[in-house]
């Protein structure tokens, strides 16, 4: 656990803006949490204040609140980002070869079909 200046620094030292003990409360008070300045703040409010920040910050409440700060950074690489278009569509990263089909295209019906409506042969 930690409390409100310590959040504030870890907060900081995560983003662009530079947290104060104020927007803590900020936080706090937009998540409908009870806070003071010596209050020792658990994972789970850490968790309720970080869901109050946007853009979302990379790390869980139970991370901010660690005793090992920072938190540890993980040597598997990351997956590239998916953007999702549409219902079953996967759009991923512009960099990736396009699809190459083999052979050529079939064209007209294929062997053994036939048109509905068309009188079976015995």
């Amino acid at each position: 656990m930690v409390n409100v200046h310590e959040l504030a620094r870890r907060l900081s030292a995560l983003g662009t803006d530079d947290f104060t003990d104020d927007d803590v409360v900020d936080l706090a008070t937009a998540a409908d949490v009870r806070i003071s300045a010596d209050l020792e703040i658990d994972a789970a409010t850490a968790q309720r204040l970080l869901d109050q920040i946007s853009p979302a910050l990379p790390v869980t409440g139970a991370q901010l609140v660690a005793s090992q700060w920072p938190p540890p950074v993980s040597s598997r690489p990351t997956a590239p980002s998916v953007t999702f278009s549409s219902p079953g569509a996967v759009d991923g990263p512009s960099d990736q070869p396009a699809r190459r089909s083999s052979g050529s295209p079939r064209h007209g019906r294929r062997p053994g079909s036939r048109r509905p409506g068309s009188p079976r042969r015995p």
